[in-house]
Formats: structure tokens, C-alpha cells, sequence
């Protein structure tokens, strides 16, 4: 049985991200549930609800953000697709276990009161998937 609860949301890299609340707002009428910041990814976040999803807005802080070097490589789009799991530390040590390359081995902090962990592309037919868990605090 698959652990993976839904998709979470969709990840995609922004130059600008007022701009592009301004266009997913305004144009396509989303609803923006807030805009934080990730130091420790170095990008601000702004999510906007879209059914029992979300799109994630990401903008870098620095250029030595992973998402500045994702758009010098590749431009504005899509970054990444978010799974929700129900144990991400479980469904980490499966993977691993299945031969999954994984960026992260371990959880860590994510935007949006979750715990989050990347699949590399490599293994995963070129798409950068994300496993993200709502934290134990009941916030989401």
C-alpha cells in the first residue's frame, strides 16, 4: 500500500515573487495563504491554496540559493512535485533501502510547518521529488 497521502504541492522557482503572487492571484483568482522565509534554504515561499493542494512560489534570497542556481541553469518553472507521507522517516529508510538516491537522509525543517526530504532526480526519472510530513504540532 502507498504511503503517500496526496499531492502536497508543486514547487515552482520565481525570479519575483510579488510578481508572480500578483499574476497566480489576480489572474488565476488562487487564494495566498502567506509568504515566508526558509533561511536555512535561503528562499522565500509564498503558498497559494488550489483544492486540497497548493502551489509553492519559491524565490531565492541569495544567489547562493539553490533556487538562484536553479534558474540561472534552467529559468522560471517548475522545480519540484511535494508528496505528503505519513512517516517520512519510515518512507526515507524504504527508499534508501530500494535503492532510492536520496538528497536528504534525514528530515528537516520545510516551509509551512512541515518536515520535508528530497529525492534526487536521478533516481526518480528526472523529476526533483519532495516527501513532506505536517509536523507533529498539528499546524499545516
Amino acid at each position: 500500500m502507498s504511503q503517500i497521502q496526496k499531492i502536497s504541492h508543486i514547487g515552482i522557482a520565481v525570479k519575483n515573487l510579488n510578481d508572480a503572487i500578483n499574476w497566480y492571484t489576480n489572474v488565476l483568482g488562487l487564494p495566498l495563504e502567506g509568504i515566508e522565509e526558509v533561511e536555512s534554504e535561503r528562499v522565500r515561499v509564498a503558498f497559494l491554496k488550489i483544492g486540497e493542494s497548493r502551489i509553492e512560489l519559491l524565490e531565492p534570497m541569495t544567489e547562493e540559493s539553490v533556487i538562484a542556481h536553479f534558474i540561472n541553469k534552467q529559468g522560471e518553472g517548475i522545480h519540484h512535485i511535494a508528496f505528503e507521507v505519513m512517516d517520512l522517516k519510515m518512507r526515507l529508510s524504504d527508499l534508501e533501502q530500494k535503492g532510492v538516491r536520496l538528497i536528504h537522509t534525514e528530515p528537516k525543517q520545510g516551509a509551512h510547518h512541515m518536515d520535508i526530504a528530497f529525492l534526487h532526480p536521478k533516481s526518480t526519472g528526472g523529476v526533483l521529488l519532495e516527501l513532506c510530513q505536517p509536523q507533529a504540532d498539528g499546524k499545516e
